[in-house]
Order: C-alpha cells, then sequence, then structure tokens
C-alpha cells in the first residue's frame, strides 16, 4: 500500500517531456560572416498568432544576445514551420492474472497507457542564406507543446524550445 503513493509521481513526470532537438547544417560555410538576420515575410508557422509572437520574441531575445541584429537587407533569412500530431505511446503498464497446474493453463493480460495526452508539436527552423539563397543551417524540436496552457506557461515552454534549438547556433565547425 505504501507504494501507491509514488503512482501521482510516475504520472507528473511521464506527462511532462523534455525538448528534443536535430541539428544540420552546411560545414563548408563560415557561419562568423553572418550578423543579420529577418525572417520570411510570407512565413506560414502554423502556431496561433499569439504563439508566433512569443516563438519570435523569444528568438529576436537570443539572437541579440549572441551578437546578431535584425536588418531590412540581412545576411541570414528565417523560416519556421511547425506541426502538431499525436505520437504513439511509448509507456504502458501489463496487468497479468494466470495460473497453472495439473495441465491446466490460462491468463489474462491487460495494457494500461500511462501519461496524459501524447501530442507532441514539431518546430522546424531553417537559417537561408540571403545571397545564395540555399539552406545553411536546420534544427527540428519536438516537444510536448500545449495548446491549453496558460499564456505564462506556453510563454516558458516557447523559450525553452528556443533556447535548446539554438544552443548549438552557430555550429563550431571543425
Amino acid at each position: 500500500m505504501r507504494y501507491l503513493f509514488f503512482i501521482p509521481l510516475i504520472f507528473v513526470f511521464l506527462s511532462c517531456s523534455a525538448v528534443r532537438v536535430n541539428h544540420d547544417y552546411d560545414k563548408a560555410v563560415d557561419f562568423s560572416n553572418y550578423s543579420t538576420y529577418n525572417y520570411y515575410a510570407d512565413m506560414k508557422t502554423g502556431l496561433s498568432q499569439l504563439d508566433e509572437r512569443r516563438l519570435l520574441r523569444a528568438l529576436d531575445s537570443t539572437l541579440k544576445a549572441r551578437g546578431y541584429r535584425l536588418a531590412e537587407e540581412p545576411e541570414l533569412f528565417i523560416n519556421i514551420m511547425s506541426d502538431e500530431y499525436r505520437g504513439a505511446p511509448n509507456n504502458n503498464v501489463g496487468v497479468g492474472i494466470g495460473g497453472t497446474g495439473r495441465n491446466v493453463g490460462g491468463g489474462i493480460s491487460v495494457g494500461l497507457p500511462l501519461g496524459g495526452s501524447n501530442w507532441k508539436r514539431s518546430i522546424q527552423f531553417d537559417l537561408v542564406d540571403a545571397q545564395r539563397d540555399a539552406l545553411v543551417w536546420q534544427a527540428t524540436a519536438e516537444s510536448g507543446l500545449r495548446d491549453n496552457a496558460s499564456p505564462s506557461v506556453r510563454e516558458e515552454q516557447l523559450q525553452a524550445v528556443v533556447k535548446k534549438v539554438f544552443s548549438k547556433f552557430p555550429p563550431k565547425v571543425k
């Protein structure tokens, strides 16, 4: 009975999801040549207008802290796309009943999914060299960004996504 106390804690930890990020970039590009950026005018982020503004504020703040500045004629254009999808359940508990004895066997098993809804959001960031019109850096983040979260929580989640995505920008080219 004393272990039942831990069951709610397990649900809390499983419902929180970390941000997973994949990065890719052109190794032939010297990223120290870039100092300005802007966004594509016709960018369709797939986010609500409020979330898009939150994301762009977080991105502007992050890039400004790294020495980049927003410009009318930038060296880099940024395109952001996102999609919401239902992730495959990856946690469940099996409950089984069975018995044996004298040439008789049997069993019942039930799988119970753990955690809340498994909705995920994928956000892709493309950085394009404005002069060459060539993709030079790309990152895709997957997180459990929830549409039903409060505005302050959504802002924190988007800031965490941007922080994690741009933690490896500019890349250290070897």
